[in-house]
């Protein structure tokens, strides 16, 4: 026992039950899906076989991919502006802007979606003024499309973008720019080849964050995409509701899975992770 003591902290032995109980509670679930994904219905790779095999699957797979990716660049680079003006700004409107965007995260997903769903129906509050205007002789379809699940995913998304260049930015040294601009470089320039360069792990964090945290959207596609936009959470809720086809959902679970830590790995080869998620570059 001495011998363990002398190379283990005494305080990991209290936390160790603890520890040891969520990783339990952590691991289970996901091996579980693992598991399923590769007996059910039969042993074997059936499951993953289906990706090649089915049409509705690899157009499945390929939309959930084609919206994040567009979800996420529209978020990053509205988030890079919304964080920016944050730091620029005037202190008492930097409060209010931040409280603005820690109220986001208060309103429920549901609540936003149907609030969408009430702007930009076909007689929502956008169509009729536009309609009242004159700009518009017909209502713009902007539900049951992949634009009303871009607007929706976008919207829900971009708090999630700010925060992490937000804290990017404020970590930045401004004697850095100062110093740029007083030795002749332009306001553009010093942006360029200064404070992007430096924002580089928030900007990477970001798009992870959002990337990944779009991956997993199922309320927004149901009731924006009305049916007609089938993304990968949605459809692993009617294999698992309606054709009970547990195997096909955690083989879906799985493939998620799998595609977030595989771009995680990539992005381990090009720079540290340790400063992408806030800790210290050595």
């Amino acid at each position: 026992m001495q011998a363990v003591t002398r190379h283990i902290h005494p305080g990991w032995l209290i936390v160790a039950p603890l520890l040891a109980m969520v990783v339990a509670l952590y691991l289970g679930p996901i091996l579980n899906i693992l598991w399923l994904s590769v007996t059910d219905p039969e042993p074997g790779f059936g499951n993953y076989a289906k990706l090649g095999e089915s049409d509705a699957l690899i157009r499945i797979v390929w939309t959930t991919v084609r919206i994040c990716i567009i979800t996420t660049l529209f978020s990053v680079i509205l988030g890079y502006s919304i964080a920016y003006a944050m730091v620029h700004c005037h202190r008492r409107q930097k409060n209010y802007m931040l409280t603005l965007l820690l109220v986001s995260f208060w309103i429920s997903i549901l609540v936003r979606t149907f609030s969408w769903l009430m702007l930009l129906g076909r007689k929502g509050l956008v169509n009729g003024t536009l309609e009242n205007i004159g700009l518009i002789a017909e209502p713009i379809a902007f539900m049951r499309n992949e634009l009303g699940v871009l607007i929706g995913m976008v919207h829900y998304m971009i708090p999630y973008a700010v925060l992490p260049l937000l804290v990017s930015m404020q970590s930045l040294d401004t004697r850095v720019m100062d110093a740029s601009r007083n030795l002749g470089a332009t306001g553009t320039q010093t942006f360029w080849r200064i404070y992007l360069p430096l924002t580089t792990p928030g900007l990477v964090a970001s798009t992870l964050l959002v990337f990944i945290l779009s991956l997993g959207f199922y309320v927004t596609p149901a009731v924006l995409g009305g049916g007609k936009v089938l993304m990968v959470a949605e459809y692993i809720s009617v294999q698992l509701l309606v054709t009970l086809k547990w195997g096909t959902a955690a083989m879906l679970a799985a493939l998620m899975l799998f595609g977030v830590l595989a771009m995680l790995w990539v992005m381990s080869r090009f720079m540290k992770l340790s400063t992408v998620f806030g800790g210290a570059a050595r």
